[in-house]
């Protein structure tokens, strides 16, 4: 079986079974990122495995998010790396404004063909720390690669207003974080193990409804 349709397999089974919708399109750009990353990780190791299993257990970690939060109207990722999880949420959204924030030279450069390759022509990679970038507020700010909560809305203050929300993907230790978030911000954890994504809406914003 080539590596293609070993990894459209891998991930049909993954979509299905966490229960998320999909079309063709969205497959078909799927397909197109993961080859790309094989190709390029294996000239600028751009992340540690590339294999048909990881990138497809990455991609579903980084759509899961599409069960319970509301697709803004823009989205800020800091720290995209290899494209997880904020150029896999474009792909799932090309109509929604997106800056992907990723300091590395390699990273950017990758996420930039990549962007072009599956045709998300609303992409836009800033090859620079989010402290440094300059932007209107984001409806979502999402990120994979920080992992302190509070450094990362600090961070990202200037990027942010009232009405943004954020989408953080932890691991285990959240409970602290928690308690020191700031009283507007109405967090929400839900859990896929070992995954606890992190979603925060401010508290004068209706809840998502899932």
């Amino acid at each position: 079986m080539r590596s293609e349709e070993c990894f459209r397999e891998l991930l049909l089974r993954k979509l299905d079974e966490a229960g998320l919708e999909y079309d063709e399109t969205l497959l078909k750009r799927l397909e197109r990122f993961a080859g790309l990353l094989k190709e390029w990780n294996g000239i600028h190791n751009l992340t540690a495995d590339a294999s048909p299993e990881a990138v497809a257990a990455n991609v579903l970690d980084s759509l899961y998010p599409l069960t319970f939060v509301e697709k803004p109207d823009s989205l800020l990722d800091v720290g995209t790396g290899a494209g997880f999880p904020g150029l896999i949420l474009a792909a799932a959204w090309p109509e929604v404004p997106t800056v992907l924030c990723e300091p590395l030279n390699k990273r950017a450069a990758f996420l930039r063909y990549a962007a072009l390759e599956i045709g998300l022509d609303r992409v836009t990679v800033a090859r620079k720390r989010v402290e440094q970038l300059e932007h209107a507020p984001f409806g979502l700010i999402s990120s994979r690669a920080v992992t302190d909560t509070g450094l990362l809305l600090r961070l990202t203050a200037k990027l942010s207003d009232a009405h943004t929300r954020y989408l953080f993907y932890k691991g285990s230790r959240l409970q602290e974080e928690i308690e020191a978030l700031p009283p507007e911000l109405r967090p929400r954890i839900v859990e896929r193990e070992p995954r606890r994504y992190l979603y925060l809406e401010p508290e004068t914003e209706k809840s998502v409804q899932t």
